[in-house]
C-alpha cells in the first residue's frame, strides 16, 4: 500500500508543477509590451470618445432647453465617463503611467471638469503615441 501513496505524492507534484508553469507562462514578459499598448490604444479611445461627448454637451447647453433628449446626452456623457475611468484604473493597476503622471487620478478629474488634468490625459495619450484618438483640450 505504501507503492499507491507514493505514487498519489508523485502526482500531486506534477500537477503542482503543471499548475505554476501555467500560471507562469500567463505572465510572460513577451506579450506584455503588446498588452500594454492595447490596453493604452483602449483608454485614449474612451478618453477620446469621453471627449466628444462631452464637450458636445458642453457647447450645445446653451441652445438645449430641459428635454429629455438632454438627459439622454447627460447619461451618454456619463456612460463615456465611467468608461474611460473603468480603462485608466487598467493602467494605473499595470504601473502604464508616464512621467509620474497619475492617470487614473487625471482621468477622474478631467471627467469632474478639471480642463488641467484633461490635458495631462491627452498628453498621455500623445506620449503614448495614440494622439490621433483624442481632441485638444480647451
Amino acid at each position: 500500500m505504501q507503492h499507491t501513496g507514493g505514487i498519489a505524492r508523485a502526482v500531486k507534484r506534477a500537477a503542482v508543477a503543471v499548475v505554476a508553469a501555467v500560471l507562469m507562462s500567463g505572465c510572460s514578459s513577451d506579450d506584455h509590451p503588446a498588452r500594454a499598448k492595447e490596453w493604452q490604444r483602449d483608454y485614449c479611445s474612451k478618453l477620446g470618445s469621453w471627449q466628444d461627448v462631452a464637450h458636445a454637451t458642453t457647447t450645445g447647453e446653451a441652445d438645449a432647453d430641459q428635454s429629455s433628449e438632454s438627459e439622454s446626452e447627460s447619461d451618454d456623457t456619463e456612460s463615456a465617463g465611467h468608461a474611460v475611468i473603468e480603462a485608466s484604473k487598467r493602467l494605473d493597476r499595470a504601473g502604464l503611467e508616464h512621467g509620474g503622471t497619475r492617470i487614473l487620478d487625471d482621468t477622474v478629474n478631467a471627467v469632474g471638469g478639471d480642463v488641467g488634468a484633461e490635458g495631462r490625459a491627452v498628453s498621455y495619450c500623445d506620449d503614448s503615441g495614440f494622439e490621433t484618438l483624442v481632441g485638444s483640450v480647451g
